[in-house]
């Protein structure tokens, strides 16, 4: 019997699997493997990549002479689940069946859970958890009002970053987490900005389908009435309709790339349609950051900006150009979503955390 306990990470994407092993906050191996969509193409539905998914990162560990049985804890990169609160979850059955046949639809994610359970009960000590899923659900209910009966309002957003990070200002002002009120923005391929009020995400826009700003490949929130007109004119699918809404729509629409980094580029090379799109994806972000502010009323601690976009000092000057008056804001560029994982992890193994029963 091994006395160490190693933390084993994963994290399926749409091309792409991340798996990262951590003894407490070391890293011992990180890798992200690569897939073709030519090859991934073959399987008729995300659910039937599992098998080959796992033996590559089974494969990956032997060859890096990882010893398994060092492993306690799996971490799995939650899916679309049903609406849970925040927290850790042990992978069980109700959240297998789930995995397999999601409430919300396919995404590789899913496969982090199923992944990291049938690895775990393969090894001698070891247990399967989820963290902080995209379907996190902590919204009020005046926040799940949208105008019409016939719709609500979601809570599908970044949850593994914005809660990492904000536990990570939180540590770095000495301070719990739940004690303080803040607004996380996270600006990646999707764009989210949440409302934390004590430890709870009261408010968020649903950045599965773009609710909000326009990001790098979302449209956001489109003129309803121009939306709908479009959607009966013949013109578009309504695949179509959807890939232009997510996917296609954002920086993709406007400058043919997802790339924020490109289009800065081409406005500093003097380019003024970049700067002028670069400055409206900013302006509306500044818009929605408000609007939290406003759910919060006005009791702020601080505003932080996390994820790949964050990178971009000239962007981020943007924003806290228009917003810095509302609070102090703290810039976290990047997301590590493998870090985050192992990190929940460790939680559970120092008792800072006690797990939770999706049901």
């Amino acid at each position: 019997m091994s006395n160490k306990a190693w933390i084993l990470a994963i994290n399926p994407g749409s091309t792409s699997t991340k798996i990262a092993v951590y003894d407490g906050e070391s890293p011992l191996f990180l890798k992200n493997l690569k897939h073709s969509q030519d090859l991934l193409a073959e399987f008729e539905k995300i659910t039937d990549q599992f098998q080959y998914r796992k033996n590559l990162i089974i494969k990956q560990l032997e060859e890096a002479e990882i010893d398994l049985a060092n492993i306690r804890l799996v971490m799995g990169r939650g899916g679309l689940l049903k609406p849970m609160e925040s927290g850790i979850f042990e992978v069980n059955a109700a959240m297998i069946r789930d995995l397999k046949n999601s409430p919300l639809g396919e995404h590789a994610s899913n496969l982090g859970g199923l992944i990291a359970e049938d690895i775990a009960r393969s090894l001698p000590e070891a247990r399967a958890y989820i963290a902080n899923p995209v379907v996190v659900d902590e919204m009020t209910d005046l926040a799940r009002y949208t105008g019409h009966p016939y719709f609500k309002r979601k809570s599908i957003f970044h949850a593994l970053n914005q809660k990492a990070v904000a536990r990570e200002h939180a540590k770095s002002v000495m301070k719990n987490y739940e004690a303080l009120n803040l607004i996380v923005v996270h600006l990646g391929g999707g764009i989210t900005i949440g409302a934390h009020r004590r430890g709870r995400v009261i408010d968020v826009n649903q950045g599965l389908d773009g609710e909000g700003p326009f990001s790098p490949e979302r449209s956001g929130t489109l003129p309803i009435g121009d939306l709908v007109r479009l959607c009966f004119s013949g013109k578009l699918t309504q695949k179509e309709i959807m890939s232009m809404i997510k996917g296609q729509g954002g920086l993709v629409a406007y400058m043919g790339t997802n790339s924020a980094y490109e289009v800065e580029k081409r406005a500093y090379e003097g380019d003024e349609r970049a700067s002028q799109v670069m400055q409206a994806m900013a302006y509306q972000i500044a818009k929605d950051i408000g609007a939290m502010a406003t759910v919060l009323e006005g009791e702020l601690d601080g505003i932080l900006i996390t994820g790949g976009v964050a990178n971009s000092k000239w962007f981020v000057n943007l924003l806290i150009e228009r917003v810095k008056f509302i609070a102090p804001v703290h810039v976290y560029p990047g997301e590590d979503e493998m870090r985050a994982l192992a990190f929940n992890g460790l939680r559970i193994l120092k008792g800072e955390a006690e797990t939770k029963i999706y049901q």
